[in-house]
């Protein structure tokens, strides 16, 4: 199964790649926004994990492109402070969020759940 991560934290994308590598996952990475955008128009993903603050396009502009193309399940990644971001998520229509930091496993875990439920529909 192939799952879009945009992180624009370089080591932290990095880290997360490779927790959803060893899970069997197939991975692509973008770095922003704009690349983010790219990626969706010309792939059909399983899942989009999308960190919630990103340079170029903002997460919930994203969403909204992503939302156009079909029911994609999106996991957001938010901080512990985030509480107005998790909201506004929440009222778009988000599938679930993760708050930073985090451990590999728990991403792992939440990206199985979602893709156990999206079957499931």
């Amino acid at each position: 199964m192939q799952v879009l991560l945009v992180e624009d934290q370089p080591q932290l994308a990095r880290r997360m790649a490779q927790g959803l590598e060893e899970a069997g996952y197939g991975v692509e990475v973008a770095a922003n926004g704009m690349a983010a955008q790219r990626f969706v128009e010309s792939t059909e993903y399983a899942l989009v994990i999308l960190d919630v603050m990103l340079p170029g396009l903002n997460a919930w502009q994203l969403q909204q492109a992503i939302r156009q193309k079909g029911q994609t399940p999106l996991l957001f990644l938010t901080t512990e402070n985030g509480i107005e971001d998790r909201l506004r998520g929440l009222e778009l229509h988000e599938d679930d969020y993760l708050l930073k930091p985090f451990e590999p496993k728990a991403l792992v875990a939440r990206v199985r759940k979602l893709l156990r439920r999206d079957r499931g529909r």
